[in-house]
């Protein structure tokens, strides 16, 4: 008879639970929504802004490149580094090139127009095109990339 008794106070709480969670998430995501935001995704969050990293053959490439990510309102600013030595394995071998590196600043939505162009005007025939989201900063410089 105990046994019995377990069994059917079990399977009503069950049943309860079963019940009324839908309304204790509802009631506690209007009290916690940033709790429930983090449990229900897995991936970070997406920021606003974005960096882009390109690699050029060399200066005249990558100003030209900038040029027209820049006028074309793909991102707000472009940094030129020189002195960039890249190793990589291409067909088969070792490679060993000096390079530009293009440090880009844009909306994280401009990233795959941004890629687009990129490919569209790259000479070489599988271009670097990688991204990072631009967690923090100057608020003021922030602010003039949200305008941009």
């Amino acid at each position: 008879m105990r046994y019995a008794n377990e069994v059917l106070i079990s399977g009503l709480v069950a049943v309860l639970v079963t019940m009324f969670m839908p309304l204790v998430f509802r009631q506690t995501s209007r009290y916690c929504p940033q709790l429930f935001s983090r449990m229900a995704s897995t991936s970070r969050p997406v920021e606003e802004f974005s960096m882009a990293f390109v690699t050029a053959p060399n200066a005249e490439k990558a100003k030209e490149l900038a040029g027209g990510v820049v006028s074309n309102k793909l991102a707000a600013c472009v940094n030129i580094i020189p002195g960039v030595m890249s190793v990589y394995e291409w067909e088969g071998k070792i490679e060993t090139d000096p390079e530009v590196l293009m440090m880009i600043k844009t909306r994280t939505s401009r990233i795959d127009e941004l890629t687009e162009f990129i490919r569209k005007n790259h000479p070489y025939d599988v271009c670097e095109v990688i991204a990072t989201s631009i967690e923090g900063g100057n608020q003021p410089y922030l602010d003039w990339l949200a305008k941009t």
